[in-house]
């Protein structure tokens, strides 16, 4: 009896000394990232020589887990990229960070080459906790059509929680977002949507608009400074 006791308790210590599955991203700086529902897997976000920029809650930016100023930033990413045939670069955004924060390291990540970074965002579809998820991202474009060429939305801030919208200058009811966007955007040529978004604006309101106008098949170009 004792025996089998003993035989158990080994067996129990052996079972706890097993690491869990593995997270679906590589460690990095901890943000809360923003849950989406049409973004697609970026298994690439996982390698250990991705390049990933991090923005915290209070406006810390990192470069992989270095934390770095906004100004500096451009140069590092250049140099990580002078030897890559392929620019690309993930970017990690705290929900809750104004999107001033972000719109500074888009501005850097571009003069440094990058002309599509992808947000990464947080998973709504459910799964095996012992099941391996890649990370999932929006692809988004750095440099912006014309307006005239394009769907233009427009974030404001209203004072209010919830921000005031506007699809091609005409104001619209948060509910309505996606199906007005999918009507006005199947009804031109160029399929893109540009977003202006005011800096003042958690990032979370900015990545919700990018969701809806990926779920219409649209691309997605971010209005930057200057533009």
């Amino acid at each position: 009896m004792n025996y089998l006791l003993e035989v158990c308790l080994l067996a129990v210590a052996l079972a706890a000394s097993i690491p869990s599955a593995p997270q679906a991203m590589r460690k990095g700086i901890s943000v809360e990232l923003p849950p989406t529902s049409h973004a697609v897997p970026m298994p690439d976000a996982d390698e250990a020589d991705s390049l990933i920029v991090s923005v915290t809650n209070d406006g810390r930016v990192y470069f992989g887990v270095d934390q770095v100023s906004p100004a500096s930033l451009s140069e590092k990413v250049k140099g990580r990229l002078s030897n890559r045939a392929e620019k690309q670069l993930y970017i990690k955004a705290d929900v809750r960070t104004p999107y001033a924060n972000v719109a500074k390291v888009l501005d850097a990540v571009r003069t440094a080459g990058v002309e599509a970074p992808i947000f990464l965002t947080a998973q709504r579809d459910a799964s095996e906790p012992s099941t391996l998820v890649p990370p999932k991202g929006l692809e988004t474009l750095m440099a912006s059509p014309s307006a005239s060429q394009s769907t233009v939305v427009q974030l404001l801030s209203s004072g209010q929680p919830t921000p005031m919208l506007k699809i091609n200058n005409h104001p619209i009811p948060w509910t309505d977002l996606q199906s007005t966007l999918r009507q006005v955007v199947q009804s031109r040529t160029e399929q893109v949507v540009l977003v202006k978004a005011d800096g003042r604006l958690p990032f979370s309101s900015v990545v919700n608009v990018i969701d809806m106008c990926r779920s219409t098949g649209a691309k997605v170009a971010l209005a930057l400074s200057g533009e």
